[in-house]
Protein backbone atom coordinates (compact mmCIF):
# COMPACT_ATOMS: atom_id res chain seq x y z
CA UNK A 1 0.00 0.00 0.00
CA UNK A 2 1.56 3.46 -0.69
CA UNK A 3 0.08 7.08 0.16
CA UNK A 4 -2.98 7.96 -1.97
CA UNK A 5 -4.00 4.41 -1.93
CA UNK A 6 -7.78 3.97 -1.70
CA UNK A 7 -8.80 1.14 0.68
CA UNK A 8 -11.27 -0.63 2.57
CA UNK A 9 -10.54 -1.64 6.44
CA UNK A 10 -13.35 -4.37 7.35
CA UNK A 11 -15.68 -3.36 10.31
CA UNK A 12 -14.84 0.65 9.36
CA UNK A 13 -15.27 1.59 6.15
CA UNK A 14 -13.17 2.85 3.04
CA UNK A 15 -10.51 5.45 3.28
CA UNK A 16 -7.29 6.58 1.73
CA UNK A 17 -3.70 5.80 2.97
CA UNK A 18 -2.92 9.70 4.39
CA UNK A 19 0.67 8.67 5.58
CA UNK A 20 3.15 5.79 6.34
CA UNK A 21 4.57 6.59 9.90
CA UNK A 22 7.15 5.36 12.47
CA UNK A 23 5.96 5.35 15.80
CA UNK A 24 7.14 3.58 19.16
CA UNK A 25 4.91 1.98 21.06
CA UNK A 26 6.24 0.16 23.92
CA UNK A 27 9.86 0.73 23.40
CA UNK A 28 9.01 -1.37 19.74
CA UNK A 29 9.09 1.11 16.56
CA UNK A 30 6.91 0.05 14.34
CA UNK A 31 5.44 1.62 10.80
CA UNK A 32 1.67 2.81 10.52
CA UNK A 33 -0.30 3.03 7.95
CA UNK A 34 -2.47 6.71 8.42
CA UNK A 35 -5.75 5.79 7.12
CA UNK A 36 -8.55 8.96 6.64
CA UNK A 37 -12.32 7.22 6.66
CA UNK A 38 -14.41 10.04 5.02
CA UNK A 39 -17.69 8.47 6.83
CA UNK A 40 -17.64 9.69 9.94
CA UNK A 41 -14.37 11.79 9.73
CA UNK A 42 -11.94 8.95 11.26
CA UNK A 43 -8.75 8.90 11.47
CA UNK A 44 -7.10 5.31 12.08
CA UNK A 45 -2.87 4.20 12.41
CA UNK A 46 -2.85 0.33 11.03
CA UNK A 47 0.43 -1.34 12.03
CA UNK A 48 2.11 -2.17 8.10
CA UNK A 49 2.98 -5.70 9.57
CA UNK A 50 -0.91 -6.19 10.35
CA UNK A 51 -2.65 -4.96 7.51
CA UNK A 52 -3.12 -8.18 6.03
CA UNK A 53 -4.11 -10.29 9.35
CA UNK A 54 -7.18 -7.60 9.56
CA UNK A 55 -8.69 -7.57 6.05
CA UNK A 56 -7.04 -4.12 4.69
CA UNK A 57 -7.64 -4.38 1.00
CA UNK A 58 -7.93 -1.99 -2.10
CA UNK A 59 -11.73 -0.89 -3.32
CA UNK A 60 -12.94 -2.56 -5.61
CA UNK A 61 -12.84 -2.22 -9.04
CA UNK A 62 -15.71 -0.28 -10.66
CA UNK A 63 -16.06 -2.82 -13.03
CA UNK A 64 -17.34 -4.72 -10.01
CA UNK A 65 -20.40 -2.46 -8.58
CA UNK A 66 -22.95 -4.04 -11.20
CA UNK A 67 -22.09 -7.34 -8.97
CA UNK A 68 -22.86 -5.11 -5.88
CA UNK A 69 -26.11 -3.84 -7.50
CA UNK A 70 -27.29 -7.42 -8.60
CA UNK A 71 -27.16 -8.37 -5.11
CA UNK A 72 -29.11 -5.46 -3.16
CA UNK A 73 -31.70 -6.28 -5.95
CA UNK A 74 -32.13 -9.84 -4.97
CA UNK A 75 -34.77 -11.01 -2.16
CA UNK A 76 -33.43 -11.33 0.87
CA UNK A 77 -32.57 -14.43 2.72
CA UNK A 78 -34.93 -16.21 4.60
CA UNK A 79 -34.95 -15.44 7.90
CA UNK A 80 -33.67 -18.40 10.29
CA UNK A 81 -33.51 -18.75 13.99
CA UNK A 82 -32.84 -16.03 17.16
CA UNK A 83 -32.12 -12.72 16.11
CA UNK A 84 -29.17 -13.32 18.47
CA UNK A 85 -27.78 -16.06 16.18
CA UNK A 86 -28.79 -14.10 13.08
CA UNK A 87 -27.05 -11.25 14.51
CA UNK A 88 -23.41 -13.47 15.58
CA UNK A 89 -23.70 -14.32 11.79
CA UNK A 90 -23.98 -11.18 10.09
CA UNK A 91 -21.40 -9.68 12.40
CA UNK A 92 -18.68 -12.61 11.54
CA UNK A 93 -19.75 -12.10 8.05
CA UNK A 94 -19.36 -7.87 8.41
CA UNK A 95 -15.87 -8.84 9.79
CA UNK A 96 -14.48 -10.67 6.79
CA UNK A 97 -14.28 -6.98 4.74
CA UNK A 98 -16.09 -8.80 1.90
CA UNK A 99 -18.00 -6.29 -0.35
CA UNK A 100 -20.99 -8.97 -1.69
CA UNK A 101 -21.03 -10.21 1.95
CA UNK A 102 -22.01 -6.25 3.19
CA UNK A 103 -24.39 -5.88 0.44
CA UNK A 104 -26.37 -9.11 1.69
CA UNK A 105 -26.45 -8.24 4.94
CA UNK A 106 -27.60 -4.87 4.38
CA UNK A 107 -30.47 -5.89 1.90
CA UNK A 108 -31.36 -8.74 4.31
CA UNK A 109 -31.75 -6.50 7.35
CA UNK A 110 -33.21 -3.71 5.16
CA UNK A 111 -36.12 -6.27 3.80
CA UNK A 112 -36.80 -7.54 7.27
CA UNK A 113 -36.60 -4.05 8.90
CA UNK A 114 -39.21 -3.19 6.72
CA UNK A 115 -41.53 -6.37 7.60
CA UNK A 116 -41.27 -6.22 11.05
CA UNK A 117 -39.14 -3.60 12.67
CA UNK A 118 -35.70 -5.96 13.78
CA UNK A 119 -33.79 -5.71 16.90
CA UNK A 120 -31.72 -3.35 18.40
CA UNK A 121 -28.73 -5.01 17.93
CA UNK A 122 -29.87 -5.92 13.92
CA UNK A 123 -30.44 -2.77 13.68
CA UNK A 124 -26.80 -1.42 14.41
CA UNK A 125 -25.44 -4.10 12.02
CA UNK A 126 -27.87 -2.19 9.41
CA UNK A 127 -26.16 0.96 9.65
CA UNK A 128 -23.10 -0.21 9.96
CA UNK A 129 -23.09 -2.81 6.97
CA UNK A 130 -24.84 0.01 4.70
CA UNK A 131 -22.08 2.73 6.12
CA UNK A 132 -19.23 0.23 4.84
CA UNK A 133 -21.33 -0.35 1.71
CA UNK A 134 -22.09 3.66 0.79
CA UNK A 135 -17.98 4.47 1.43
CA UNK A 136 -16.81 1.58 -1.05
CA UNK A 137 -18.81 2.60 -3.69
CA UNK A 138 -18.55 6.65 -2.92
CA UNK A 139 -14.63 5.86 -3.91
CA UNK A 140 -15.68 2.63 -6.94
CA UNK A 141 -18.25 4.57 -8.34
CA UNK A 142 -16.58 8.38 -7.76
CA UNK A 143 -20.07 9.25 -6.56
CA UNK A 144 -21.30 11.40 -3.37
CA UNK A 145 -22.35 9.49 -0.20
CA UNK A 146 -25.89 11.20 -1.03
CA UNK A 147 -25.68 9.86 -4.55
CA UNK A 148 -24.75 6.35 -3.36
CA UNK A 149 -27.51 6.57 -0.58
CA UNK A 150 -29.88 7.44 -2.97
CA UNK A 151 -29.33 4.56 -5.18
CA UNK A 152 -28.92 1.86 -2.01
CA UNK A 153 -32.31 3.32 -1.11
CA UNK A 154 -33.54 2.86 -4.44
CA UNK A 155 -32.59 -0.93 -4.56
CA UNK A 156 -33.32 -1.87 -1.16
CA UNK A 157 -35.22 0.77 0.03
CA UNK A 158 -34.61 3.34 2.53
CA UNK A 159 -34.13 3.05 6.52
CA UNK A 160 -36.69 4.41 8.98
Amino acid sequence: MNIGDRVVYPMHGAGEVVGIEETEVGGVLNSYYVLALPMGSLKLMLPVDKAGEVGLREIIAPEKVNEVIEVLKQDPDPVQGSWNKRFHNNLERLKTGDIMEVATIARNLSKQNAKKKISGGERRLLDLSRQILISELVFACDKTPEEVTEMIDELIGSVS
